[in-house]
C-alpha cells in the first residue's frame, strides 16, 4: 500500500525558501498522479498544483503562482514543491495525495486514495 511521507517543512522568516518533498519509500509512484495541498485550521483545503505521471504540470493556485513550483524526480521517487517569496499568509500544513486512476482535475477536488500526514511551514518574522 502506498504510504506518502512529506518532509521539509519548518520555521522560515518571510521572504525565505522551503523545498517539500512526498516520498513512498516502498512504492513507486511512477504511475501515480501527485498533488499537493495545503490546509488552515478551521478551513477548506486548498489545491496548489498537480503533477501527472507523464510529468505535466499544473498550477492551481493563483496566490501563489510565480513564487511555487512543483516537479518530479522518478529516479528517486520524489515529488518536490518549490515554496518561495513565502510570507506568512502561507503559514500552513502541506501534503501530497496520489491517485493512480483519476485525473488531476478530480484529484483536486479531493478525489484521491493515498495523502501524507503533511509537513508543517510556518512563516514568521
Amino acid at each position: 500500500q502506498v504510504q506518502l511521507v512529506e518532509s521539509g517543512g519548518g520555521l522560515v522568516q518571510p521572504g525565505e525558501s522551503l523545498t517539500l518533498s512526498c516520498t513512498d519509500s516502498g512504492f513507486s509512484l511512477d504511475y501515480y498522479n501527485i498533488a499537493w495541498f495545503r490546509e488552515f485550521p478551521g478551513k477548506e483545503r486548498e489545491p496548489i498544483l498537480c503533477i501527472t505521471r507523464g510529468d505535466e504540470l499544473k498550477n492551481l493556485l493563483e496566490s501563489v503562482k510565480g513564487r511555487f513550483s512543483g516537479s518530479r524526480d522518478k529516479t528517486k521517487n520524489m515529488i518536490y514543491l518549490q515554496l518561495n517569496h513565502l510570507n506568512p499568509d502561507d503559514t500552513a500544513i502541506y501534503y501530497c495525495a496520489a491517485e493512480r486512476f483519476r485525473p488531476c482535475r478530480t484529484i483536486v477536488e479531493g478525489q484521491y486514495t493515498y495523502r501524507g500526514q503533511g509537513t508543517h511551514v510556518n512563516v514568521s518574522s
